[in-house]
């Protein structure tokens, strides 16, 4: 079998490192796989590094949120161009399967799927509004298999899957070394991992995180991360928070690749997402590394991290609530230590590397299968 995967990026962010994660399972089901991407970022170089062939396109730019009309003037004209390109390709690769990994390039899949190979969608974000319905005519045009990141992004989509249904594949992490904590130190240090972006929530963390330290001098905070998908809106956010931040301790760490190396240096890793965030990969790397973990109660985060047993979940989405919880779980070391080493082994089972990759090369197969 041939798969053709789609993607609307070229930097990684959660969902190409998803895309990444999986190829070897693919591979090893003897399968061909190949690659279309724009080429201004890691995520192509990364798949010819597993033996994946790469075919360059252009999607965007587009501006960040709401869409322009120029924004959909491009897309307008890019769509057609785009599914004779991926057109050429299916036929290039005798390719069996169209795997869209993002739901910009749909309409354009869907076009060059017309009495042609299957197609899987696979949804990592929340679709509203007008992308919810373009996306969802391409869906049902076609009749496209759907794989979903958690029941939170699956919801929305379910009045375009018909009679095929929505599979739910949690992401899945590797096995990370967990560090040894040894005696308590005299400073604690708290970080926030990932995109820098409004929905990311980074700026309800520094404001926490000054309320923290007004309570608990000895803490020390980490805001890990960098906008990415050429997002002036993120530029300046990132800016206005480094403006936020000034006059107490937090360290801008810009991009780290190794997340590994970051995690060991925490004491408690906060996710304060929006609510239209769905599962935050980086939870899942906490629990791997054996880091505790605060989340807002949003979006899909309460369908993987469970309060009190596998991690601490703040109701109130606010810097203030935040801020309490965090002194709470810094006056509960036990409590931390227990919380951890039960997600760590969560980690290792239900969120596995090789449990993510099961589950999507079935769903790849199923698909196929599908009259």
């Amino acid at each position: 079998m041939n798969i053709l995967c789609l993607d609307q990026f070229g930097e990684l962010g959660g969902a190409q490192r998803c895309l990444l994660d999986l190829f070897p399972g693919l591979i090893g089901q003897g399968w061909g796989v190949h690659l279309a991407a724009p080429d201004d970022g890691q995520l192509a170089q990364r798949a010819l590094a597993l033996h994946v062939t790469v075919d360059p396109i252009v999607c965007g730019p587009y501006s960040s949120g709401s869409k322009t009309l120029a924004d959909m003037a491009r897309f307008t004209a890019q769509t057609p161009q785009l599914a004779h390109l991926i057109r050429e390709l299916v036929r290039r690769y005798a390719a069996d399967l169209i795997y869209v990994n993002g739901p910009r390039l749909l309409p354009a899949a869907a076009l060059a799927a017309h009495k042609g190979p299957r197609v899987l969608f696979h949804a990592h974000s929340l679709l509203g509004g007008s992308a919810r319905r373009v996306a969802g005519r391409s869906l049902e045009a076609v009749r496209a298999a759907m794989v979903a990141s958690c029941r939170f992004v699956a919801l929305p989509l379910l009045a375009y899957s018909g009679d095929r249904g929505i599979r739910v594949v949690y992401n899945g992490v590797s096995r990370m070394s967990r560090p040894e904590r040894g005696p308590a130190r005299d400073e604690l240090r708290i970080g926030v991992i990932g995109r820098v972006s409004p929905e990311k929530g980074q700026a309800d963390f520094v404001r926490a995180a000054r309320l923290v330290h007004a309570a608990s001098p000895e803490c020390r905070f980490v805001v890990c991360g960098a906008p990415l998908f050429s997002n002036p809106a993120a530029v300046r956010y990132y800016q206005d928070l480094q403006a936020l931040a000034e006059g107490f301790p937090v360290e801008f760490t810009g991009w780290k690749e190794n997340v590994e190396d970051v995690l060991a240096a925490l004491d408690l890793l906060v996710v304060p997402s929006a609510a239209v965030d769905a599962t935050p990969r980086v939870i899942l790397e906490a629990f791997a590394a054996g880091v505790p973990v605060m989340a807002f109660a949003a979006g899909g985060i309460p369908e993987i991290v469970e309060p009190g047993v596998t991690g601490f979940l703040v109701e109130e989405r606010s810097p203030q609530s935040l801020a309490l919880a965090v002194l709470d779980v810094l006056d509960a070391p036990q409590l931390r230590r227990q919380v951890a080493a039960r997600a760590c082994a969560k980690a290792r089972g239900e969120f596995s590397l090789r449990r993510y990759q099961a589950q999507m090369v079935e769903a790849v197969a199923a698909a196929v299968r599908t009259p």
